[in-house]
């Protein structure tokens, strides 16, 4: 009953960045990899991409093994020019394991266009090596465990675009950047005794919070929380008591462990 009571909590939150799981059922160890694509502005009323699929590499060197297809993707035409001035949308997701990522890999589908400004005619964008062994990128980053991490793609639309002389046809030769940067820490921590089996809340000082709850050895991880500042609270019934701590500080780059909490 005490977990059906907890759920209905985290349900009706009207609280910023509220979400609730249970720590015996997170996938520990793992780092949480989202890639992003954004834009710097071309001079272009449309840069349709056709994206199917998103890779990563985990070896230094390419020998043509070590790829891994992200495990959520979000495949489809992406028109460049809507990710531009700080805007960016997310392709893929996955959870991989910690250490160091070598490259990133776009397999692109046939359907890339572009519409000159003042044409409402779409122009057949040629990409000779993307639709079979993809757009290679460099990335050289090292994931730290239970970190969430973003990896931004910024494509340079201005640049990606070239004219095939005087042809009226264009070829797509990508020019992106890549950046990856820690958007998220999280919290760790152990509650005696095991039995008391508490509701978690990380709360940071605007209210917004973060729920879980502790697994059968007492054990949690509250993974997912951004730079800051927070209390927790651990919500538990007779014969245990409630209890809270404060000053909790979770930078994005790491997993902050807090000293063993008893509640009794």
């Amino acid at each position: 009953m005490k977990k059906k009571v907890w759920w209905g909590m985290c349900l009706v939150a009207t609280l910023g960045f509220a979400s609730c799981s249970d720590a015996d059922k997170e996938e520990t160890g793992a780092a949480r990899l989202e890639v992003r694509m954004t834009d710097a502005p071309g001079d272009y009323d449309e840069v349709n991409v056709d994206i199917r699929s998103v890779q990563i590499h985990r070896e230094a060197n390419d020998n043509g093994s070590g790829w891994t297809t992200l495990e959520t993707i979000h495949p489809g035409v992406y028109n460049l020019l809507d990710f531009a001035n700080g805007r960016d949308t997310l392709l893929a997701s996955a959870n991989l394991p910690a250490g160091r990522i070598s490259q990133i890999r776009l397999i692109l589908g046939e359907n890339n266009t572009l519409k000159l400004k003042g044409d409402p005619t779409r122009r057949p964008l040629t990409t000779p090596s993307g639709q079979t062994s993809g757009i290679k990128l460099q990335i050289n980053a090292d994931l730290q465990p239970d970190v969430t991490y973003a990896l931004l793609l910024d494509f340079d639309a201005a640049k990606s675009v070239v004219s095939r002389g005087n042809s009226g046809a264009y070829n797509l030769k990508p020019v992106i950047r890549t950046l990856t940067q820690a958007l998220a820490g999280g919290i760790r921590g152990t509650v005696t005794p095991a039995a008391a089996k508490p509701g978690i809340l990380v709360i940071s000082a605007a209210n917004d919070t973060i729920g879980g709850f502790a697994d059968d050895a007492g054990k949690f991880l509250i993974k997912g929380v951004p730079a800051g500042t927070y209390k927790v609270q651990f919500s538990t019934s007779a014969p245990y008591v409630n209890k809270e701590v404060t000053n909790v500080v979770v930078t994005n780059d790491r997993i902050t462990e807090i000293p063993a909490v008893t509640l009794n």
